[in-house]
């Protein structure tokens, strides 16, 4: 079992936000119900077990992880997440921008997760001084990129990906470069076809397969960023809606829960608590 995990029983929801790197964020939540309602998000999703049962819903099925166990989910599959006994359940938790994964891959299609839940100890053991400390800087992204290319192409490797032509990376990526650049600003198919050289019907299709999601999905993801950064700053709901482009507070609640299957006021809640009782972290 991995020596992350372990017995730890708070009395109430916690998050930890650890230190992250472009395209990478790491998180150790702890929970003691019910933790998310259905909800996607436009990343990988790799986590270990710490503490309980975690039970979650994917591709129609129910799995279960135990501590020391790690499970991976797809960019945009809709999934839950839950405590399989009254204990609760802890987690640590790697998202991983699929476009870290394309540096690896080269333009081919991202390899599909097709059963998340995996024990792999060679595997874990590699990953466990770049992930699972969130405390460790993270400062060799390349070498991270590979490890988690090879997580996913291991824990895909029961799947049969459909056979498909190359690419247009670059063009692509010039586009997921300019909605990320201000994601407060929406901006117009017309000037992605403009900036790419590519027609809408090609980006729509194109850019799910070599990024995981849509560039709307893509562009409402880094508002969402942009709010729980606004909010862990002292920001309002009201303020960090505003400022990350949405129309008012209900519009962004709405995506926040939809993607992290928890209310914005519940986040920031469980993230403050876990400030205020381990100061030191901090």
């Amino acid at each position: 079992m991995n020596d992350c995990a372990r017995d730890i029983a708070p009395d109430r929801d916690q998050i930890r936000i650890g230190s992250g790197a472009p395209g990478i964020e790491r998180v150790e939540a702890h929970f003691l119900d019910h933790a998310f309602t259905p909800h996607r998000h436009d990343t990988y999703a790799i986590g270990i077990t710490l503490s309980g049962l975690q039970t979650f819903g994917y591709l129609g099925e129910i799995h279960h992880c135990l501590p020391g166990q790690c499970h991976i989910l797809h960019p945009d599959e809709l999934h839950d997440g839950r405590a399989g006994t009254d204990e609760g359940f802890g987690y640590r938790i790697i998202y991983v921008d699929p476009a870290l994964v394309q540096e690896a891959l080269g333009g081919r299609m991202l390899p599909f997760v097709r059963s998340p839940i995996f024990q792999a100890p060679a595997v874990s053991e590699a990953l466990a001084a770049g992930i699972w400390n969130l405390d460790e800087e993270i400062d060799n992204v390349s070498r991270i990129d590979i490890a988690v290319a090879n997580l996913l192409t291991a824990a895909a490797a029961k799947g049969s990906a459909p056979k498909a032509g190359p690419l247009a990376m670059v063009e692509l990526t010039r586009i997921r470069d300019i909605i990320a650049s201000c994601p407060r600003e929406p901006i117009s198919m017309d000037a992605l076809e403009h900036a790419s050289g590519l027609d809408r019907w090609t980006i729509a299709r194109q850019f799910r397969r070599l990024f995981g999601t849509s560039p709307s999905r893509f562009r409402t993801q880094r508002q969402l960023n942009l709010v729980r950064r606004l909010l862990m700053e002292g920001e309002s709901l009201s303020t960090a809606s505003t400022d990350a482009g949405f129309s008012d507070q209900s519009h962004m609640s709405r995506h926040f829960k939809s993607t992290y299957g928890i209310t914005p006021g519940a986040w920031i809640s469980a993230v403050r608590t876990r400030h205020a009782q381990h100061p030191s972290d901090h």
